[in-house]
């Protein structure tokens, strides 16, 4: 081998050349890695928020049901509200005005459930406590 040959050879294992390829690819493995990460976070929070809104329809239709405003069956109306905002309800229990139901959902392995409560402003259930959100 010449000294030329060496010194090529030298130089190719000392250099910087490629090492900015080396570093764009660990960025972009690093933004994926995090995208990974953030996206099933994401999604557990927009289903919790929709769960939240089926519980909270749900026991708003139980205690209209309730209390006479609607016709029917309070928990099935709780069931019915729940289902249309895309959960399934759980508990359904009416004391006095006050509902209480829960409604759940599944997704990606993650089962979020979510207790509400509805009733006219100052009812007292049969217990004889205000029906204040828990």
């Amino acid at each position: 081998m010449s000294i030329r040959g060496l010194h090529r050879c030298r130089h190719g294992l000392h250099g910087d050349a490629g090492s900015g390829s080396v570093l764009a690819v660990a960025v972009i493995a690093s933004v994926v890695a995090l995208t990974l990460m953030l996206v099933p976070l994401a999604q557990a929070l927009v289903l919790k928020q929709r769960v939240v809104a089926a519980a909270d329809a749900a026991a708003l239709a139980a205690a209209d049901t309730a209390s006479g405003a609607l016709a029917g069956f309070p928990c099935d109306a709780a069931e019915r509200a729940a289902r249309l905002n895309g959960a399934g309800l759980g508990r359904c229990r009416i004391d006095g005005l006050i509902a209480t139901v829960s409604a759940r959902s599944t997704s990606w392995g993650l089962n979020i459930t979510v207790l509400a409560r509805a009733g006219p402003p100052g009812a007292r259930s049969a217990h004889g406590t205000a029906g204040e959100r828990p």
